[in-house]
């Protein structure tokens, strides 16, 4: 058994085997008890863990297979990286249609995960631009898997966390873009109805939309942030290419870097400094849309214990006063987070069954653990969410009780006749129990 495999957040710990995958062509190999596929380990709590079993490493299925410059699908292997498929691609003038918010995420990952990003509004999740793909089980059969073959099971890979079999191959519907530039434009909030408002008026005419929100603050000031927007764009006259991230955390800290004290000054600075009014600028796709990719192992600064990520959304007709009851709670923790991460989910349904994307509004933050007093906090959050009618995404979960997990997904009784039975995770063994 090897535990040197985390998930992002470094929580919880686990035990298990580990075989790497190579040729897609390949049955499965061999395993004792139970198995989970695992893409490059960017989820943050256990649903990439297989606690006792073994994980199937899919980095090494990560060839390409065939593009069409004339219409821009592409068929590559699971385990190709976002990155490299956007490194290769835009200079051809072709873009992923949805990205999260790393490039260093597997396409089956993120069909896995059925991932968002910042344009959630204007075009869905990740999985609304797969075609199809083949899954195959440990039995040894494979299905080529789409909206219109195979779509129950389509369905249930979708957002599936890896559970319904291992996917070997994807086939993605690409868009044409100008470069690899945005128009980009930003300005600080002062409350949370101002983030409200620029989203309702923003998604009208650009297509990413996504704040920052000072997690810290209360009374007049909850809720102020930093909103952005933008659209893609040829690139500017006077453009530079971004310098490779070279910035990295080099060591586990020995204590979390993220406290109080830290958190209230850098949340502090962050709001100062962004402009009042508006500003425009032209950026490259890889600092706006994956800021934190440019300090590598950043997961480092949160110490031995790792970090928990909460990520919920809360229906439209409730999203105003739950988030203000979100941002009050953690307020008042004294557990605010660095990356406080506030945008809206459009209309266009997710094809999974256990597709965490809806229509609402989202928060995504970082918490530091620390034992109790971090799990009961997500335990009143939590609260929170489920009389709101939201729900928690599990590809950041390291804690939800399984009565929670079943209220926010109800389809998991249909789902769970999909999934293979030599295949389990962690966080599936959790909310079963």
């Amino acid at each position: 058994m090897d535990d040197g495999l985390q998930s992002w957040g470094r929580y919880p710990t686990a035990q298990q085997s580990l075989l790497r995958l190579r040729d897609r062509f390949a049955p499965l190999p061999a395993f004792d008890g139970h198995a989970l596929p695992r893409g490059n380990g960017r989820s943050y709590g256990d649903v990439c863990l297989d606690d006792g079993g073994t994980l199937l490493d899919v980095r090494g299925l990560d060839r390409f297979i065939d593009f069409d410059p004339a219409t821009g699908v592409l068929r590559c292997e699971a385990g190709m990286l976002l990155g490299t498929i956007l490194e290769l691609l835009v200079p051809r003038g072709w873009f992923l249609p949805v990205v999260p918010g790393t490039c260093f995420v597997t396409v089956g990952g993120a069909i896995a995960n059925d991932v968002h990003g910042k344009n959630h509004h204007a075009v869905g999740s990740f999985s609304c631009h797969v075609q199809c793909f083949e899954l195959l089980r440990s039995d040894g059969t494979r299905r080529v898997c789409s909206l219109n073959e195979n779509a129950d099971w389509f369905a249930a890979t979708v957002g599936g966390l890896g559970l319904t079999g291992l996917i070997t191959w994807v086939e993605l519907q690409l868009r044409p873009v100008a470069g690899a530039w945005f128009d980009t434009e930003t300005r600080r909030f002062d409350r949370l109805d101002d983030f409200f408002e620029l989203s309702e008026t923003s998604a009208r005419s650009f297509e990413y939309t996504v704040a920052w929100v000072d997690c810290t603050t209360r009374g007049s000031a909850l809720g102020r942030g930093v909103f952005s927007r933008a659209n893609h764009c040829a690139a500017p006259p006077t453009a530079k290419l971004p310098r490779e991230g070279r910035l990295r955390m080099p060591v586990v800290s020995p204590f979390s870097l993220v406290n109080g004290p830290t958190l209230r000054v850098f949340n502090w600075q962050h709001f100062h400094r962004a402009p009042k009014t508006l500003q425009q600028s032209p950026q490259h796709y890889r600092p706006w849309l994956f800021p934190l990719d440019g300090i590598r192992d950043w997961n480092r600064m949160y110490g031995p214990r790792g970090f928990l990520q909460y990520q919920c959304v809360l229906p439209p007709a409730v999203a105003r006063d739950g988030m203000r009851e979100l941002l009050e709670r953690i307020a008042a923790s004294g557990q605010g987070s660095f990356l406080a991460v506030l945008k809206q989910f459009g209309a266009i349904v997710s094809p999974g069954l256990l597709s965490f994307p809806r229509p609402g509004t989202t928060l995504a933050l970082d918490f530091a653990n620390r034992g109790r007093v971090t799990f009961e906090l997500l335990d009143r959050l939590d609260d929170i969410v489920v009389a709101a009618g939201g729900a928690v995404y599990p590809a950041k979960d390291a804690r939800m009780s399984g009565e929670r997990f079943r209220t926010y997904f109800p389809a998991w009784r249909q789902f769970e006749a999909f999934i293979d039975p030599a295949f389990s995770s962690g966080f599936w063994r959790r909310v079963m129990q």
